[in-house]
């Protein structure tokens, strides 16, 4: 019998017909054998403010941290904003990072793999090279395996994000499979 991987992904929008939240849930039923993918949100967690920290890590982060800590292996599933990071998951990293230290047990070693989906022709590129030097400081074991920018995801997610396009299907299916091989390291 396989090693059983659980992995938690996160959707990086807020917004209900998000194609990253679709590529999230797609990703849910394309997991490799033996492999789980439970979904978080970033719904409820407040922007971050150090007065707030100081009275108290607010309940949304800690029960994110928990689900973090609870799965072998984090994917962050990122749009692009701006030719950058979309600003509430910053937001939510930076809050899951503290208070100092807490970065460590959160981030310290865990395998984290990035993808995203874009309406534009480049994908979520540029999102995901912002991204390298936070999940960097943060001690978190990348993946660079395989890369995944859904580009055009207006068409390749389907009408509303419900059905992927076969070939992104596969890629999603390749890609999940060596992010899993690389958990299991």
């Amino acid at each position: 019998m396989s090693e059983v991987s659980k992995i938690l992904g996160i959707s990086g929008s807020l917004r209900a017909q998000s194609f990253n939240t679709a590529l999230l849930h797609s990703a849910r039923g394309l997991m490799p054998s033996g492999a789980t993918l439970e979904v978080a949100t970033l719904h409820g967690i407040p922007l971050y403010d150090g007065d707030v920290e100081q009275r108290g890590i607010p309940q949304a982060v800690t029960a994110l941290k928990e689900r973090v800590v609870q799965n072998q292996g984090l994917l962050l599933v990122t749009p692009e904003y701006n030719n950058s990071i979309p600003g509430v998951f910053k937001n939510a990293i930076d809050w899951l990072s503290r208070p100092p230290g807490e970065g460590a047990r959160i981030f310290g070693g865990r395998p984290v793999a990035l993808i995203g989906a874009s309406p534009g022709g480049f994908g979520t590129i540029l999102s995901q090279n912002a991204w390298l030097p936070v999940l960097h400081t943060l001690g978190a074991r990348v993946f660079s395996g395989a890369r995944l920018m859904a580009s055009r995801a207006d068409k390749t997610l389907g009408t509303g994000g419900d059905a992927l396009e076969a070939a992104l299907g596969k890629q999603l299916q390749e890609f999940l499979q060596k992010f899993v091989e690389f958990v299991r390291k």
